[in-house]
């Protein structure tokens, strides 16, 4: 076996293991989550805090996906930019 193929294989092998390490690892936190859903609601929200801190943007704890939209198109006729700013969950409302 040259040097490059055992590298290759290692590699290989290397991946499989951190793979299999991530699926352990995401099942075990759903059933702490479905187990104990307050508690992970609260840690959750601790480290959203933490990480906003921080710069770093998170999705709603609610569940709520949908970002804020930026959209900008040109005019085909005038060749001017027109933009404009939407934001999804503001149009989210009780109806009223």
């Amino acid at each position: 076996m040259t040097e490059t193929s055992r590298r290759i294989e290692t590699a290989k092998r290397q991946a499989v293991r951190s793979r299999n390490y991530r699926r352990a690892r995401d099942r075990a936190l759903a059933r702490l989550a479905n187990a104990y859903p307050e508690t992970y609601k609260e840690l959750l929200e601790q480290e959203k805090v933490a990480d906003v801190e921080l710069g770093k943007k998170w999705v709603d704890i609610d569940g709520s996906t949908i970002p804020t939209m930026d959209i900008r198109t040109y005019s085909s006729i005038t060749g001017s930019l027109d933009s404009y700013s939407t934001s999804n969950r503001e149009d989210e409302g009780d109806g009223q």
